[in-house]
């Protein structure tokens, strides 16, 4: 298990004890680390980003398979700029199960499931068409929508970097 330090700055959005008490209480799923980020920790497990921490408060993932559950025992998501502009896909974990290591272990591998499935998502996802406004700029980064050909842009470049501008004098 690794922690990482977290004396560094003058604001000190979690503290090294309450970090440390979390990564012990996490010892169960596994390969866990954290490391510091905007101000808060990042907990992982391998390389697979399912928490958070912050102002000694931690979020675990969640989606709509797990978010009931959260919401049942009175947690609430994570507010990144401390008010109703947005909220992201972790929920505080309750003090009940953040005390007792094997229910949090049951909480986080969920989590980790969660992030998982999440990032196999994202990654298998297709790339997007582009739309007509997007196609357009494109074409005319290329110089097609002045009749332009691709290979003549190219051309007008390769002769721009034969020929460059005169450097200024001092």
């Amino acid at each position: 298990m690794e922690i990482a330090d977290y004396t560094h700055g003058a604001a000190m959005a979690v503290t090294p004890g309450f970090a440390a008490f979390v990564a012990e209480q996490l010892d169960g799923c596994g390969d866990v680390s954290t490391k510091r980020m905007f101000g808060g920790v990042g907990v992982y497990c391998g390389d697979v980003f399912f928490a958070i921490i912050d102002n000694d408060i931690l979020y675990l993932k969640v989606d709509d398979t797990t978010r009931a559950d959260y919401v049942r025992a009175g947690s609430g998501p994570f507010k990144p700029y401390g008010d109703d502009r947005e909220t992201m896909g972790y929920y505080n974990v309750p003090v009940s199960v953040l005390e007792d290591a094997e229910e949090l272990v049951r909480w986080a591998k969920k989590a980790i499931g969660v992030a998982r499935s999440a990032r196999e998502r994202a990654t298998a996802s297709e790339p997007r068409e582009r739309s007509a406004p997007a196609k357009r700029r494109a074409r005319e980064r290329v110089g097609e929508s002045e009749g332009r050909s691709p290979s003549d842009t190219v051309n007008r470049l390769r002769r721009l970097r034969a020929d460059p501008l005169p450097r200024r004098r001092r």
